[in-house]
């Protein structure tokens, strides 16, 4: 359904994984990969949500290269340029609010795992052009959240048997960006780290990934417009 976009990012050039909408038109959204980069997973849920109504972007934040294994994906993880890739999430929205298919005044954030925390990164930063955030189970130790700029609301999905974003912690970072008087709905899935994504059968847990969606499309349909 997709194909591939280029678009500038402060002076040099970004890529992307666009999925427009059979109508043409709709909200934009920000896709935002995992560790492993730019997969065929991630370029899905574009798929998807063309298929319900959006202008779906995923920026390729590993300029070409794709883990092949966990090792790998942890070197790139820990490898990643947090303000470059904030550039480049801003340089992707920016893309997408240019686009005469996009009908939303700004565009929603929409990752997972390392994706998810720089959803969180890209509202805070840049609430001129992101309406709403949602986190899928975010983790990244070089982000960090200052939770007074928070200006947008976030939807935040967690799993109980998370090992990489523990219950307790993940309750803690909402608690904080609450604290920081954001705006913050979450919800708990007895399930595993990952269990979105259904390339990955050992973690997928169908049950969840499916209410998650739903709350995820009601979420956007809200607040991207």
């Amino acid at each position: 359904m997709g194909e591939l976009l280029h678009f500038p990012v402060n002076g040099n050039q970004g890529a992307g994984y666009l999925a427009v909408p059979p109508s043409e038109q709709g909200p934009g959204v920000l896709v935002i990969q995992e560790w492993w980069g730019l997969v065929d997973h991630i370029k899905d849920v574009c798929d998807r949500l063309a298929t319900e109504g959006f202008v779906a972007l995923a920026p390729d934040l590993y300029h070409g290269t794709v883990a092949k294994s966990p090792d790998e994906a942890g070197k790139l993880f820990m490898a990643l340029n947090i303000a470059r890739a904030g550039a480049e999430l801003a340089g992707a929205a920016d893309a997408l609010l240019t686009r005469t298919e996009v009908t939303s005044r700004r565009v929603g954030a929409l990752g997972f795992c390392m994706g998810g925390q720089l959803a969180l990164f890209a509202a805070l930063e840049h609430p001129d052009r992101i309406a709403a955030a949602v986190d899928f189970y975010g983790v990244h130790p070089k982000v960090r959240l200052d939770p007074s700029r928070l200006r947008v609301p976030v939807l935040a999905h967690f799993g109980k048997r998370d090992g990489s974003v523990k219950e307790a912690d993940a309750h803690a970072l909402v608690d904080k960006l609450r604290g920081g008087g954001g705006r913050i709905e979450a919800h708990f899935y007895d399930a595993d780290h990952a269990f979105f994504n259904d390339t990955r059968p050992t973690v997928y847990d169908r049950a969840s990934a499916t209410l998650a969606w739903s709350r995820t499309l009601d979420f956007l349909r809200e607040q991207v417009v």
